[in-house]
């Protein structure tokens, strides 16, 4: 359990790191060339994390508590960003639609989620 927790977290470090680089919004350190790479690479680690995701599984009902509270801490942190950025965007009258087309995909994943697991589990 011990190294799948370090291999997760070690994906996650690097996804963190890789979208850190990709932001580079004044283009001062990467050519065009080098940030279409990080993009693919980045989609190949998303893909080892989101393989992580997927397969871990609970043992006990204190693991299922702990993976439920991790979901909710991840959904709730994910749609208030999302919300701040768009109150600051629609402040300055650029809203970007892909942060309101993101927030109601997190929204409705999560609906649908709640209400398939009610009606199958």
């Amino acid at each position: 359990m011990a190294n799948n927790t370090f291999s997760e977290g070690a994906v996650s470090a690097i996804l963190v790191i890789l979208l850190v680089a990709i932001a580079n919004p004044y283009h001062l350190w990467m050519p065009n060339m080098l940030h279409l790479t990080m993009l693919a690479i980045t989609l190949v680690v998303f893909g080892l994390l989101a393989a992580f995701v997927l397969r871990e599984g609970a043992v006990d009902e204190r693991e299922s508590t702990h993976r439920m509270l991790a979901g909710r801490t991840a959904f709730l942190t994910g749609t208030a960003t999302l919300i701040a950025g768009i109150v600051y965007q629609s402040y300055f009258d650029i809203l970007d639609i892909w942060l309101v087309l993101v927030l109601v995909v997190m929204v409705m994943a999560k609906i649908t989620a709640r209400f398939y697991s009610d009606r199958n589990y």
